[in-house]
């Protein structure tokens, strides 16, 4: 099989095409046309087999979590999605593995309605390169640099099951079977939290989604905004699979710091706070209060038992 049969099996299935996609795959570019008084939002990720997913992950869970991870960051600024790029490296042209990621790509991009308009492939290491572009209203991107002391922090969902999850795959983590199942799922294909996103940016002050653990991350935002942090241990939002770790005396930091979350981390300032909550409530969406905005830099945690230690930055890095 060839380069252009596998990009055969790359392209969108009948019916996903977008009205604002001038010319779409098949050409030196893509011709797209953004909406008027809009700003447009880009993102990237590469995903590298035995860094970023293992060797032997389902094609099909890969090819969901690969435009996943992507369309986690439009989320973190309010985005609304709509065009994809492609760029996937193969050791060698297998058209049921392409078919599988194919399958799980435009799954996904269906339910978010994100058009594949381009990419690449090649013969080389096994890895997958996304870039979405998508757009905000002029002047409504939501970032990382607008916390301030005495502003709130959330957090959707629950923190540390991909981390579980990965544990479980590899031999580490020993849980029943259910819980095994959901975590793995947390994994392998997590749920971009767009819908929340777009809702919540409105009435956030700043955001960023959690890819790389808790403590990075939130340490990013913190960073750009000038600002440091008091978090509560007791509001830290566990599920059932990650309170069954801890109860068998797992490592609260490898929930903390395994990353692969794609959650949204969100500060809001007093006034919008109620605001903020009833519209996670309108979209059942679970948000968590877990910590304020302080003047003083750095992360702080503090114990049920009154205790307070220094939370490092620490989470996934490519270049320790």
């Amino acid at each position: 099989m060839d380069e252009f049969a596998l990009i055969e099996l790359l392209r969108p299935p009948p019916g996903a095409a977008r009205a604002d996609v001038r010319l779409g795959m098949g050409d030196d570019g893509a011709v797209l046309v953004p909406p008027p008084a809009c700003e447009l939002v880009a993102a990237t990720d590469l995903l590298v087999a035995g860094r970023h997913f293992p060797e032997g992950t389902d094609p099909e869970a890969l090819g969901h979590k690969a435009l996943a991870v992507n369309l986690s960051d439009l989320a973190a600024m309010g985005a609304e999605p709509a065009w994809a790029l492609l760029q996937l490296s193969l050791p060698e042209a297998d058209g049921d593995f392409v078919a599988a990621f194919a399958r799980g790509f435009h799954r996904l991009a269906g339910e978010h309605r994100v058009a594949l308009v381009g990419g690449d492939t090649v013969r080389g290491p096994l890895a997958v390169g996304v870039t979405v572009l998508g757009w905000v209203a002029a002047g409504g991107a939501l970032t990382r640099a607008g916390a301030r002391p005495g502003h709130r922090i959330y957090v959707t969902g629950s923190l540390g099951d991909a981390a579980l999850g990965l544990a479980c795959r590899q031999g580490g983590c020993d849980l029943p079977g259910p819980l095994r199942d959901q975590v793995v799922e947390r994994l392998e294909r997590p749920r971009p939290r767009l819908a929340a996103g777009r809702a919540l940016a409105p009435q956030a002050s700043a955001g960023i989604d959690i890819s790389d653990g808790l403590p990075a991350d939130l340490g990013h935002l913190l960073a750009a905004s000038g600002c440091g942090a008091r978090l509560q241990a007791a509001e830290l939002p566990w599920s059932e699979a990650g309170r069954a770790f801890l109860a068998a005396g797992g490592d609260r930091r490898l929930l903390l710091e395994g990353g692969d979350d794609y959650e949204l981390c969100l500060t809001v300032a007093p006034e919008r706070e109620r605001a903020l909550c009833q519209i996670a409530r309108e979209l059942a969406v679970p948000l968590t209060c877990i910590g304020t905005v302080e003047a003083e830099p750095g992360i702080r945690l503090a114990e049920a038992d009154g205790g307070l230690q220094d939370l490092p930055a620490a989470g996934y890095r490519h270049f320790p």
